[in-house]
């Protein structure tokens, strides 16, 4: 067992990559993304693949793969901003350089797409990063909440999370510590059956969808279930699921998940909702319920990094 590494926090004045893994940017999104983050003290380096785009995808695997190992490998580069997620960032996973990344550890950020990423850095890159908005999409709404900002430099700068508890609901009581991990739900499910299966033994697993029907929320939880993967976990955190609310997945909750017997909380604020809330993957969340919290800690326990 080993503990993953936690990177640098960035300071004003440091050089971040804007680089994308997955589909196409829209342009005019992600200058607004640019400026927002300029606004935050940081250069900016937007790699090609940025502005690149073959069919669905931000280019080619192979130039979409060297953007993002160029930004691990540059020594100038602090931290790396996925543009916007979609589809695409899983076929970049078998040809990742594991070591170089390992070598070269820095603030990762992103979410949606991006969790097949995250799955692979923690599991195989040994770096804890960072599950929040990206500059493509989020931080260029015009209705960015200023909560979605605050809390993503409080986590880049200042490595900053705290507790977690406003509008939080308790599904099943009790309380669970462990490594956080996890993301978007279709592509947690999408790595079940691959090297890149989501690990759960002894974690907190956070769940979190978008525009899915019930039945097709209830199919993707079926396919943890029958993985093992929800019998494994310490404790389950779920984010939103915009549209659906907790009603009209009651059937999956109620028959899928309460079984189980895990702690488990609804309505994290971190997703595909605002505001999102940057939360730290691969470092320690415990949950409490009743009342429903979270807390995230960026403390990094060798005894809890089961199998890293």
């Amino acid at each position: 067992m080993r503990s993953l590494t936690l990177p640098a926090l960035l300071t004003k004045g440091d050089t971040v990559a804007i680089t994308a893994a997955s589909m196409p940017c829209t342009h005019s999104k992600l200058e607004i993304g640019i400026e927002k983050i300029q606004d935050m003290g940081l250069k900016v380096q937007v790699m090609d693949s940025c502005y690149a785009a073959h069919n669905y995808l931000a280019g080619l695997d192979a130039l979409r793969l060297h953007d993002l190992h160029a930004a691990f490998a540059d020594k100038n580069i602090k931290g790396i901003f996925m543009a916007r997620g979609g589809y695409g960032a899983a076929r970049l996973l078998p040809h990742l350089n594991y070591e170089l990344i390992r070598q070269n550890p820095k603030i990762f950020v992103g979410f949606s797409d991006v969790t097949a990423l995250h799955i692979a850095l923690n599991q195989f890159g040994n770096l804890a990063t960072y599950h929040g908005p990206m500059p493509a999409s989020c931080f260029a709404s015009e209705e960015l909440h200023p909560l979605t900002l605050s809390s993503f430099t409080g986590a880049v700068f200042l490595n900053k999370f705290g507790r977690f508890s406003a509008g939080l609901q308790t599904l099943c009581p009790g309380h669970a510590s462990g490594i956080l991990t996890g993301g978007n739900l279709s592509v947690i499910a999408s790595t079940l059956g691959t090297p890149y299966e989501i690990k759960t033994r002894g974690r907190i697993l956070f769940l979190e969808e978008v525009q899915e029907p019930p039945y097709r929320v209830d199919r993707l939880l079926l396919q943890l279930k029958l993985a093992g993967k929800l019998s494994d976990a310490a404790g389950i955190a779920f984010g939103d699921f915009s549209p659906e609310s907790l009603d009209t997945l009651g059937t999956a909750i109620n028959e899928l998940i309460l079984p189980e017997k895990k702690p488990t909380i609804w309505g994290m604020p971190s997703g595909h909702t605002s505001p999102n809330f940057t939360i730290p993957l691969g470092m320690i969340a415990s949950i409490t319920a009743p009342p429903a919290h979270l807390k995230l800690s960026p403390i990094l326990d060798v005894a809890l990094c089961h199998n890293y």
